[in-house]
């Protein structure tokens, strides 16, 4: 733990470090019928669509639950029964799609590329010029196994010369990454709180565009997870259909004011760069590979190789890391051996800087040498 018993800066992907006053709005009981708490969900999903430009098209719709409830969520409502997605592979969480699809029942193919490596937009195109029973495309924008950015501007685009539809797991990405529902024609992007936003988990939403959400009626499969059903609901009354998760709405309104106050997309995006050049930058200085090229890499989690150390074992370096006060992540590559070091969440430089020192410490606790890998 850190110094006056701090809670442990979490380089994660979500969830994540969260603010003072994020964790104090959570202090304070609220009625879900109430007038005021009210107001705050429609604040909430005003300002959800302001950040996607989405004020004449779109729709926010949330959703008790992790973020996968979200994309479970988007899929179900989105994709017909007798529709079939194609979905980008390049990491876990697109294969969780594809499962979610297996769930489903939904017809799918899939465009699988390494782990290091995005999408062709080319390629889909291709694809669904091959396939004219793609009525969909299901991309990952920014694949947390590996920290990779995927070309969603450019996906989008082939997708909609190819009168198709696209839906978007923007749930890494979303309030950091750009995102203009303007630009990027797509139908359903599904995000939650506790990610770039830097809410507490229990929230996931989509943004939806409204006229092909109206259009969805009968698609869910589930109650709970039926996004027309819970939008109705609450467009009539603003309440949720079953019971909300108060306390998370309420931060969530409060980590949304403190992304505004510190510039937007724009703002929140420059912070998680600069935290991302300094790790990037500190950790080749003392030895570690980034699995990505820095052209690929989004400011969000870096994917590091394992060092080819006897003396470096992940279990000790993450536990002792952790009795410093920084917690990271295992990795999630099916190829190589790796670790994750988050960027995001209520962290800056200085937070970035001690982390490569309690690196340092722990290396030399370990005995692990490695040489400087150049940029």
């Amino acid at each position: 733990m850190n110094k006056a018993n701090r809670d442990p800066y979490l380089l994660t992907p979500g969830p994540l470090t969260t603010s003072a006053d994020t964790k104090a709005a959570m202090l304070h009981d609220w009625g879900s019928r109430d007038a005021a708490f009210i107001d705050i969900n429609r604040r909430v999903l005003d300002r959800l669509v302001e950040l996607a430009n989405g004020q004449n098209t779109h729709v926010a719709v949330p959703l008790q639950g992790s973020g996968t409830f979200a994309v479970e969520a988007m899929v179900a409502t989105f994709l017909p029964r007798d529709g079939k997605a194609l979905i980008l592979i390049n990491g876990a969480y697109g294969h969780r799609i594809a499962t979610i699809c297996d769930y489903l029942g939904r017809a799918y193919s899939t465009y699988e590329t390494d782990e290091d490596v995005p999408p062709d937009p080319e390629y889909v195109a291709a694809c669904l010029a091959d396939d004219p029973a793609i009525t969909h495309v299901i991309v990952v924008h920014c694949e947390t196994t590996s920290g990779i950015l995927n070309p969603v501007a450019d996906i989008a685009a082939v997708t909609a010369a190819a009168g198709r539809r696209l839906l978007i797991d923007s749930m890494s990405a979303f309030g950091a990454l750009p995102m203009d529902a303007g630009e990027i024609p797509f139908d359903a992007l599904a995000a939650s709180a506790n990610k770039c936003l830097e809410g507490v988990p229990g929230i996931g939403f989509v943004l939806c565009r409204k006229e092909v959400l109206i259009q969805s009626a009968g698609n869910a499969h589930s109650l709970s997870l039926d996004l027309i059903d819970q939008w109705t609901a609450m467009d009539k009354t603003g309440q949720w259909r079953f019971t909300p998760p108060t306390h998370v709405v309420v931060a969530f309104e409060q980590a949304l004011r403190e992304h505004e106050a510190e510039g937007g997309v724009a703002g929140r995006y420059a912070r998680y760069r600069e935290n991302c050049d300094i790790l990037v930058s500190g950790m080749r200085a003392r030895g570690f590979t980034p699995l990505l090229d820095d052209s690929l890499q989004a400011p969000i989690i870096v994917t590091f190789h394992m060092p080819d150390n006897p003396k470096f074992e992940f279990g000790a370096f993450y536990d002792r890391l952790q009795d410093k006060g920084y917690v990271i992540y295992p990795g999630k590559l099916t190829k190589v051996d790796s670790f994750r070091i988050g960027c995001i969440g209520r962290l800056g430089a200085m937070e970035m800087q001690g982390a490569l020192k309690a690196i340092d410490q722990t290396l030399t606790e370990m005995g692990v040498q490695l040489g400087k890998v150049p940029a």
